[in-house]
């Protein structure tokens, strides 16, 4: 294979787009195991005392994801992120208002293999979120694991992350006075799996239960559906059936956590790595789909208003697609 090395005279700010890049790549894959390894590896140094007043502050902060997190709007506000958006570039695309008197559930789809647009247009203000739906906040779910890790954790609820456990992730939407969104990538890690170039599926047909959350709490319904997501990795094949699906499907049960064997480009140069491509990623917000609290919804209710959704989901794509380059004769697939 000819390796196709990048120019000596790229210019300073995408450099800087990359670096931005790259080090949220490495959040993404490793900084987990990291501070992981960094808290016990403290233990038998000479700076022992700082994971024993860690330990003690992390017994006393233990719930604190659990209550909405810790976001620090400063650091969502750096210049960095604005690098991070660049480099694709990502767009956030406002289709309707959202009356921050409300709460929201916002369906983010699809997963794709980092989640990138769902990062970058709702856990930093690089996209425009504040100016374009004032007086909402979003609280972006994650796997609880993560949340175990020791620094990681701190440094993740700085975004406004939040576990998705369901009394974690139902804490926004239970606030009276409204202007919350949780923000679910549905398809979770299971879809990633699919997050090919020029694919449009969205593991949707099955997944009822934000639906059901939404309802318990009156929160509003919002689908959004993120043009170029999947198109920034390529993936190693893994049709349904084969023996490499097999072991990914089952290695996700046991972990939790997806591994699709993704690939890009280099930092130096474009013919390999796990730097993304830099392809635009179009996030579009769809119109708000009324839910009106439901304690106890039944299984028809549930039904119906998860069909509204996925039509509604369906038509937003159908709109839009046309806008980002996707074949007019493309059409989602839910699974």
């Amino acid at each position: 294979m000819k390796v196709q090395f990048a120019p000596m005279d790229v210019p300073l700010h995408r450099r800087l787009q990359t670096a931005t890049v790259l080090q949220w790549v490495y959040s993404f894959l490793a900084l987990a195991p990291t501070c992981i390894l960094l808290f016990f590896y403290l233990l038998f140094t000479r700076f022992w005392l700082i994971s024993v007043l860690y330990s003690i502050w992390w017994f006393f902060d233990y719930d604190t994801p659990a209550h909405g997190g810790r976001r620090v709007s400063f650091l969502c506000d750096l210049k960095v992120w604005e690098y991070m958006r660049d480099y694709f570039p990502i767009k956030l695309v406002k289709t309707a208002d959202l009356n921050p008197r409300h709460n929201y559930v916002i369906g983010f789809h699809p997963h794709g293999v980092l989640v990138a647009g769902a990062f970058a247009n709702f856990c930093t203000y690089a996209t425009g979120f504040r100016e374009l739906f004032p007086g909402l906040t979003t609280y972006m779910l994650m796997l609880p694991l993560w949340f175990r890790a020791p620094f990681f954790r701190d440094y993740i609820m700085c975004a406004g992350l939040i576990p998705s456990d369901k009394q974690s992730a139902i804490y926004p939407l239970r606030q009276k006075r409204g202007g919350n969104a949780v923000v679910i990538a549905v398809g979770g890690a299971p879809e990633a799996l699919d997050a090919h170039p020029g694919t449009y599926k969205v593991m949707l047909a099955s997944k009822k239960g934000f639906i059901k959350m939404a309802m318990e709490h009156g929160a509003h319904l919002v689908p959004v559906y993120s043009f170029g997501e999947n198109e920034v990795f390529d993936q190693v094949e893994n049709s349904r059936g084969t023996w490499l699906r097999w072991t990914q499907e089952h290695l996700q049960r046991i972990m939790g956590v997806s591994l699709p064997l993704f690939h890009a480009r280099g930092i130096f140069q474009y013919s390999f790595g796990l730097m993304p491509y830099r392809k635009p990623i179009n996030t579009v917000v769809g119109r708000p789909i009324k839910v009106e609290k439901n304690p106890k919804p039944t299984s028809e209710e549930l039904e119906s208003l998860h069909q509204l959704y996925m039509d509604e989901l369906s038509n937003l794509f159908e709109e839009h697609k046309g806008n980002y380059g996707v074949d007019k004769d493309a059409h989602l697939v839910f699974v």
